[in-house]
């Protein structure tokens, strides 16, 4: 007896769940905007917290970082060599030149929405924000390869090419942080899959209409390096000091093409 092989897809939300995740990812964008306007040199990652969770919370929505796993901070910041997951504090001063990473995340009516982008504090140099811009570059190019049919690691490869064609692009040489990528997302922040930013295409799940990922690049500065994790056992380092940028959207697959649901306006 023949046996057809069943092929695993990425759950669908269906359009009313998307817009509601795109509610929820309004208030993530809003949020980082806030950051980034008022960040400047002298100010702590703890004050863009306070801002952060004020933002989030008088939009009716909750931090979906704050206590997530023991987390202690409404976003991840992480300045200059901490890839992600660094942790606010009061003892973290932004200077003039420093490169930031801000990962953000909102619940609203029990949808979740998170993003992530960096940016320079006041005057960063030219290689830097060259950097920045091409890492940008890499998530915005490697999301196009969300559209339903196409498979999981479509998007990995795709964000891998990216990455090479930034190099170019930008003149810069670029490091894809090994071990760490997107994911599934909805109800929870942490969804099946997992999705890593390199690759081969044509692998893993398929890619339905409605199905929804977090696709975050992580990159360095100066081509591969090596990454740990420090010993409050969240904020990820490189080893030998390099710069890194984290960039994120929540898509979602559509008839129409790709849809961000954490739209900066």
């Amino acid at each position: 007896m023949a046996f057809r092989k069943r092929t695993k897809k990425i759950p669908a939300k269906t359009p009313g769940e998307l817009d509601a995740m795109q509610a929820a990812g309004e208030i993530v964008a809003r949020t980082l905007q806030e950051i980034k306007a008022q960040a400047t040199a002298g100010m702590s990652t703890l004050d863009l917290d306070v801002i952060a969770e004020e933002v989030i919370r008088d939009a009716g929505a909750t931090p979906a970082f704050l206590g997530y796993h023991g987390f202690p901070g409404s976003i991840c910041a992480s300045v200059n060599d901490v890839i992600v997951h660094g942790i606010p504090d009061a003892q973290t001063v932004l200077e003039d030149g420093d490169l930031v990473s801000i990962d953000c995340g909102a619940i609203l009516d029990g949808w979740v929405g998170d993003s992530a982008w960096s940016f320079g504090v006041d005057e960063i140099s030219e290689d830097v924000d060259k950097f920045n811009r091409a890492t940008e570059f890499v998530l915005l190019e490697g999301l196009k390869a969300m559209v339903p049919g196409a498979r999981l690691t479509d998007v990995s490869h795709a964000l891998e090419t990216a990455t090479r064609a930034a190099e170019q692009k930008f003149d810069v040489t670029l490091g894809i942080v090994d071990g760490y990528g997107g994911h599934g997302i909805g109800r929870a922040m942490h969804e099946d899959p997992y999705l890593a930013n390199e690759g081969r295409a044509g692998r893993g799940p398929i890619i339905q209409e409605g199905s929804v990922l977090a696709i975050e690049p992580m990159l360095t500065l100066g081509g591969e390096v090596d990454s740990a994790v420090l010993d409050d056992d969240w904020t990820v380092v490189t080893l030998d000091g390099s710069y890194s940028s984290h960039w994120e959207h929540t898509v979602a697959a559509t008839a129409q093409g790709p849809r961000i649901l954490t739209p900066r306006k």
